[in-house]
């Protein structure tokens, strides 16, 4: 018996686990390898390390492509306990997917804008499937496509340089990556204000929020330790208002409130792309009932209807091409997105469909 005990593998204690998640908070310098994304195994730890700190480590095809199967692999090897990702540099964890490149591919035709959403869904959901424990150090700016790589995890641990945001209402898409789940599944309407809005919540108010699960500070300060939750003295009002059934209905009532809160929000979604907002609403209702499963198939169904779309493409334009932040919606106001139209983008797509 001692024998078979002294041969068995080191399991991690959760205190050993928590001593390595530790060590790899201290900021992960920027390496000598040029690879996108790092891979390693260091003692039973599975280190997935984002390396594109010049694009606040934006998430490429080729990334996706290469964590999911070295996810799967890990999942299945005994001598792996623990996954953890990070991001290299100081600013971010991961900003985002790489939605320039996607827009390059949509406008060429090219099938990457169906091969993106199919392999980056399907990697959030070995995320959210994963049989280890999996940790995301969402340390510094986390949105978009880095939210997927991480709120579905076991773990997300936040510090104060941590900034989360859904911001893909101002680009003429939705928040995806599972958005669908999530976000509607949060305390009140939170959700879905973070959702319409790109509502940024910083250090521990992502803690506060629900996303993260724990909160480290990464310079061992004691940061707005006693400050209470951004939104606390709000939540009244945005649980009224966003349970709102039609983007139109929520408009009305923040103007009806009036207050600076409200005011500030309605001027927020008034840039937003109206096909957005109603496509993002609908999305979470219909995602807070389905499973994580299902919400990649609708989320899979309306990407594809954004690519045929005008606004993304215009989106990215003013947002990140020309830089000039004055996108030219089309339809420009909410009354002139029909019914319609939007159940149009959550139709099933026959044979490609996602099929997880």
């Amino acid at each position: 018996m001692a024998a078979r005990v002294l041969m068995a593998p080191r399991r991690l204690t959760p205190f050993n686990r928590l001593q390595v998640i530790l060590q790899h908070l201290k900021r992960c310098e920027h390496t000598d390898s040029e690879a996108d994304v790092l891979l390693q195994k260091k003692g039973g730890a599975g280190i997935i390390t984002l390396n594109r700190p010049k694009v606040l480590n934006a998430l490429s095809l080729r990334m996706i492509q290469q964590i999911y199967p070295q996810i799967k692999a890990w999942e299945q090897d005994p001598e792996t306990f623990l996954i953890i990702i990070k991001g290299t540099g100081e600013k971010a964890f991961c900003a985002g997917g790489d939605v320039r490149a996607i827009a390059d591919a949509g406008k060429a035709g090219d099938r990457m804008t169906q091969e993106y959403f199919r392999d980056e869904y399907t990697l959030n959901n070995a995320v959210g499937t994963c049989k280890k424990p999996y940790v995301a150090l969402i340390d510094g700016i986390t949105m978009g496509g880095g939210v997927g790589l991480s709120v579905h995890g076991h773990f997300r641990v936040a510090t104060e340089k941590t900034v989360f945001a859904m911001p893909e209402t101002a680009i003429g898409l939705f928040p995806d990556v599972g958005g669908g789940y999530f976000l509607p599944r949060l305390s009140g309407k939170i959700g879905y204000l973070l959702a319409l809005t790109g509502f940024r919540l910083k250090g521990r108010d992502v803690l506060k929020a629900g996303i993260a699960t724990h909160f480290v500070e990464s310079e061992k300060t004691k940061i707005d330790q006693e400050k209470e939750f951004v939104l606390d003295e709000h939540m009244e009002k945005i649980n009224s208002i966003f349970s709102a059934k039609s983007m139109e209905e929520i408009v009305q009532k923040l103007k009806q409130d009036g207050s600076p809160f409200a005011l500030k929000q309605l001027e927020t979604i008034n840039k937003m792309s109206p096909t957005s907002l109603k496509l993002t609403l609908r999305q979470l209702r219909e995602g807070a009932s389905l499973s994580l499963q299902d919400v990649f198939t609708m989320e899979y169904r309306l990407s594809q209807a954004c690519m045929r779309g005008h606004d993304f493409y215009e989106g990215v334009r003013a947002v990140l091409i020309d830089k000039d932040q004055s996108p030219r919606w089309k339809p420009a106001a909410l009354e002139e997105v029909s019914d319609e139209f939007v159940d149009n983008c959550f139709k099933p797509l026959g044979n490609n469909d996602l099929k997880l």
